[in-house]
């Protein structure tokens, strides 16, 4: 391991003296004075806000797996703001897991008041920010990077998304990771596929340069779980990060594990409390994620502690684009950023995001530097949801393990808690996850009904 892993501290002095300001709290220091000027001649107040919902079409492997884990994926709100000298802003907020539509109360409270008043608050969510964003630096006449910062780059890393899913559905992703120029892919690791396997499986499909980062959420569950699993798992020179392989709450755990293993671990910046994560040495870098303040304080904090991290910010090649305006600014943006747009079969945007050697150009183009594809806002438009989209219930999804013995689930969240619950075995070797289609048998419709009514269904044999 190298020992500069170790010594997070001994270029903080340096690092902090380059650091970018920190959004509404070190305003007086001298970076945050040279922060460039936000209001124009014209008037910017807030004249209008319209929101859109868009249902969106996944690409056929994740349109495989997506319904079992994350329905509520593919539906966006698009805000468009117009100000009143005519300028007009757009961003989307995904409306489930993570985001929420736009209140009317928020809209009454930027209504009628300049757009850089309230581009910075969080609050107003994901959106509205971007959009205000948008017309700000349209206004202008100015990327939004310029708004937000010090350009220290002109190319943002970008990372492949995808679900847990076989490996061969993996390598199917990846090699239309590598046609459309990425270096990097991240995947979610989980106890119910033998990651070990996958790997076995994935590996040999990709170029030497292609870095793949594999995400726990926890489910390696403790140190002495995880400290042999992840050591054995070296063996796959192409594995770059892994992330929260187990409770990040569990500091000593994580401190120990960091020092077993030679890979890089990432965690997501605040828990523990990040002087805590700091001082103990817990991770190697971060996940950075929220708002446009919130990003850029914690963005700011990590490049203070010398550490790298990774932009998530989960959406389309809108939310793409406007994580790469982030990136422009963060000197530590460098482990490459999550968006999930590749899950989509469309982008929102005009120009699409282009990638080349795992990085896309950053827009210097004013506001956005993107315009917002309003054909396919239209061909995907549909009405408000008045209840949040469910995973089907009409499904049987069976986790065969090794000994023979099969548990049938009907809901992802089941089979995921019964496993950070110990419930069940812990990435046993040789374990796997299939849909059982419908069949029509009084036996499917006995075990789904089961599954169902009791959460979860044991079965010593296979008999389905």
């Amino acid at each position: 391991m190298h020992s500069s892993r170790r010594n997070f501290l001994t270029s903080a002095g340096a690092a902090a003296a380059t650091a970018l300001p920190i959004a509404g709290t070190l305003a007086s220091t001298p970076r945050a004075a040279a922060a460039p000027a936000v209001v124009g001649a014209s008037s910017s107040d807030v004249k209008k806000v319209e929101r859109i919902w868009v249902d969106l079409p996944f690409r056929p492997v994740p349109a495989r797996h997506m319904h079992r884990e994350r329905p509520g994926w593919s539906l966006f709100e698009v805000t468009r703001v117009e100000l009143a000298n005519g300028v007009v802003g757009f961003g989307e907020s995904m409306v489930q897991y993570g985001g929420r539509p736009l209140r009317d109360e928020i809209i009454g409270r930027v209504t009628g008041r300049p757009a850089a008043e309230s581009m910075w608050d969080d609050s107003v969510g994901n959106g509205l920010q971007m959009a205000l964003f948008d017309a700000v630096g349209k206004t202008n006449g100015v990327p939004i990077h310029r708004l937000l910062g010090r350009q220290v780059r002109k190319r943002a890393f970008m990372s492949w998304w995808a679900c847990d899913m076989s490996g061969e559905d993996w390598g199917i992703e990846c090699s239309d990771a590598v046609a459309r120029g990425y270096t990097a892919f991240k995947g979610k690791a989980r106890s119910w596929f033998d990651l070990d396997e996958q790997c076995r499986v994935l590996t040999p499909t990709l170029p030497g340069h292609f870095q793949i980062d594999f995400d726990f959420n926890s489910l390696l569950l403790d140190s002495g779980h995880a400290s042999r699993y992840l050591t054995a798992l070296e063996k796959y020179h192409h594995i770059a990060i892994y992330e929260t392989p187990i409770p990040q709450g569990d500091v000593e755990g994580n401190r120990l594990l960091r020092r077993k293993t030679s890979i890089p671990i990432a965690m997501h910046f605040g828990n523990p409390p990040i002087m805590t994560a700091l001082r103990e040495e817990v991770c190697d870098g971060f996940v950075i994620g929220g708002g446009a303040s919130r990003v850029m304080n914690n963005g700011t904090i990590a490049a203070a502690a010398n550490k790298p991290f990774w932009l998530q910010l989960v959406g389309t090649e809108i939310t793409a684009t406007w994580a790469m305006h982030l990136s422009a600014v963060l000197t530590h943006a460098t482990w490459p950023a999550i968006s999930c747009s590749n899950l989509y079969e469309v982008g929102l945007v005009k120009p699409r995001v282009e990638l080349s050697n795992g990085t896309a150009k950053i827009p210097e183009g004013p506001g956005m530097g993107v315009d917002l594809d309003e054909d396919a806002v239209e061909r995907y438009r549909i009405e408000p949801l008045e209840q949040p989209r469910q995973p089907p219930t009409d499904i049987l999804l069976a986790i065969r393990f090794p000994t023979g013995a099969t548990v049938y689930y009907v809901s992802a969240r089941r089979y995921r808690a019964d496993f950070l619950a110990g419930k069940l075995p812990v990435f046993a070797k040789g374990v796997y996850m299939e849909q059982v289609d419908n069949n029509g048998s009084a036996e499917w419709k006995d075990l789904n009904a089961r599954a169902l009514r009791d959460g979860s269904v044991h079965s010593a044999g296979r008999p389905l």
